[in-house]
């Protein structure tokens, strides 16, 4: 199997993949409570999981490198429960520019943020645009849920998108990290889900208002874990990063102009 992770390849295989034009993608999650029923790793290890899945099946057409994970990112609003750790704006930030700039001054043109945390998701967007119109290079950002909605609709049961310590993200974790996953707990692990960027009951869904997690769910749940299993999670992973790897190698998305 070609070697995908940045961290295990020596220096001159890495120039080598650059000259390659290989698409080099950067996971980033954050490191959060889930739930009194999963680990604050949530996030950060399934992006990871993703990533690698989806660059080993890239591998078959088209060259990609998958660098080491961001564990941290913007979680303020997950602050008043337990077991978070957040970055600021600037920070964040800070830390994309240097992880692509890194990989620009190594030859690499053709960038990939993959995001694995709804907190990141705007700011991640407005951060690439400015490095795109720095470097007037193809970077691209995206969040795998939303890159695979359709396909992650088709395997749940109790809701109709992946939320949070939900249905979804309890079964991936299950499907990797079983030993981290109480079934037994599964049962009452379910929060409230709002719909509409405010998540407040009756307001226009178009409006945006920043709330903590914990005034919309008291335990941190946003779903509905009781009917997640180490199987759907394992289906979701397959589709997910099938998903990904087909949407990272389609030229078009390299080629258009900036």
């Amino acid at each position: 199997m070609t070697e995908i992770e940045w961290s295990r390849l020596k220096a001159a295989e890495i120039k080598a993949l650059a000259g390659r034009n290989a698409v080099v993608i950067v996971p980033i999650g954050a490191t959060e409570q889930h739930g009194p029923h999963l680990p604050s790793m949530v996030d950060w290890r399934l992006v990871q999981e993703v990533s690698h899945r989806a660059a080993r099946l890239m591998t078959r057409s088209v060259p990609v490198l998958v660098a080491p994970t961001i564990p941290y990112g913007m979680s303020e609003h997950h602050m008043s429960l337990n077991g978070t750790i957040t970055l600021d704006y600037a920070t964040m930030y800070a830390v994309i520019r240097c992880v692509v700039e890194s990989a620009i001054r190594h030859g690499f043109k053709r960038i990939f943020v993959l995001n694995g945390h709804g907190g990141n998701t705007t700011a991640l967007q407005n951060m690439i645009g400015e490095l795109t119109v720095a470097h007037k290079l193809p970077l691209a950002t995206g969040t795998y849920w939303d890159i695979a909605a359709a396909s992650i609709a088709r395997l749940l049961e109790r809701q109709k998108a992946l939320l949070h310590a939900c249905e979804a993200e309890t079964s991936m974790i299950m499907a990797v990290a079983p030993e981290l996953v109480n079934p037994d707990e599964l049962a009452q692990m379910h929060g409230p889900y709002v719909p509409g960027l405010s998540a407040i009951p009756g307001v226009n869904a178009g409006v945006y208002r920043w709330r903590q997690l914990s005034s919309r769910s008291p335990i941190g749940v946003i779903g509905d874990a009781a009917a997640a299993s180490a199987e759907k999670g394992e289906k979701l992973l397959q589709a997910i990063a099938a998903d990904v790897a087909e949407a990272l190698a389609d030229e078009r998305l390299w080629n258009a102009p900036i």
